[in-house]
């Protein structure tokens, strides 16, 4: 967003110290800092108000940031942090001592990221499982109705009862299993891309929608049989944050957090990043509108990869919280990659000079 350079140091100034009391920030609690005027302030909040970038609780003059401003302040204001000497020894002493064994490492991980941070941390592991579609069949139940089955490589079968109702012909019908059994089997999942779909609406005459819902229901079938496991740590940390003070609220996500189903739909970091921030409503699911969600991936081998993800409220030290994912996250493909043995690092604390 093309904002001035007066309104950023604003904006960052209010979200750090929203970040640090939980509390509505005011224009005196941040003048001194910023060298401004409590008047000049006032006007740049208002302004930044109007843009969608703070909100005003309550009746006061104190504003806290909104999603939008979160965002802004991520992508555009918040600066990289790295942990120091102290802080790396730490992580590292604490991963020596908590993973031990690799059939423990991805709860392990989990629950050491939770005492760092004081939040909820989910931790996942995504892979492929090397299922292919072998074959195709639609079957016509009505002009609203469809029936797709699949066989997988193995001989399992998948089926699913789609509706549509524009309606579908029995010459679409025939379209769709020459375009998918052409084109779809002995696909992996990951393979099944937006181009390829897009490229079969064509060939089918598509515009309503069908094969995207198709082939959304082999992506699914084909990731169901995908190896996955979920763990959760510290979630009872989500009741100390004044966010969730609320218990409605509270439960609504605890539940959430604790359906290892909806955990699996949580995404990943894409490839060309380590870690991933999603605030308030860029969370798709309705229970993480008003929380954020950082994740950071690495590899496991053979196609899994694991995730590790904090939930808190959108405000979230998101520096501090990108630095210690991003930190072991490499940490753990060092450990992974060099069978199983963590970095060594003295016996004592950094001295002086290290910190």
């Amino acid at each position: 967003m093309d904002i001035s350079d007066r309104k950023k140091r604003i904006l960052r100034a209010i979200v750090e110290s929203y970040v640090e009391t939980a509390e509505p920030v005011g224009s005196k609690a941040i003048c001194s800092d910023l060298g401004l005027s409590s008047a000049t302030i006032r006007n740049e909040m208002a302004e930044l108000t109007a843009l969608g970038l703070l909100e005003q609780p309550h009746t006061s003059a104190g504003r806290v940031p909104s999603s939008k401003g979160y965002r802004v302040y991520v992508n555009e204001l918040m600066h990289d942090r790295t942990l120091s000497a102290q802080e790396t020894f730490e992580l590292n002493n604490a991963l020596r001592q908590r993973i031990t064994k690799l059939d423990s490492l991805l709860a392990d991980a989990g629950r050491l990221v939770a005492d760092f941070t004081h939040y909820p941390v989910y931790a996942l592991t995504a892979g492929s499982s090397g299922m292919k579609i072998r074959r195709f069949d639609f079957i016509l139940v009505d002009r609203n109705t469809l029936i797709v089955v699949i066989m997988l490589d193995n001989d399992q079968v998948k089926n699913k009862l789609l509706h549509f109702p524009a309606g579908i012909d029995e010459a679409l019908v025939r379209k769709l299993s020459t375009v998918f059994n052409s084109g779809f089997t002995g696909l992996e999942s990951s393979e099944m891309t937006h181009e390829l779909v897009s490229a079969c609406e064509t060939a089918c005459g598509d515009s309503e929608g069908i094969v995207a819902s198709v082939a959304g229901f082999a992506i699914a079938a084909l990731d169901e049989a995908a190896p996955r496991q979920a763990y959760l740590s510290g979630a009872a940390s989500i009741l100390e944050h004044p966010e969730y003070r609320d218990p409605d609220k509270a439960q609504r996500i605890l539940a959430y957090l604790s359906d290892d189903t909806k955990l699996m739909t949580l995404p990943a970091p894409d490839e060309s990043g380590e870690v991933k921030i999603l605030i308030g409503p860029e969370n798709v699911a309705e229970e993480l509108s008003d929380s954020s969600v950082v994740v950071a991936s690495y590899d496991l081998g053979g196609d899994v990869k694991g995730l590790l993800g904090v939930v808190g409220p959108t405000r979230m030290d998101y520096a501090n919280i990108s630095a210690h994912l991003s930190y072991l996250a490499r940490e753990l493909r060092i450990f992974l990659g060099g069978a199983g043995t963590l970095p060594q690092l003295g016996s004592g604390p950094p001295g002086p000079d290290e910190k």
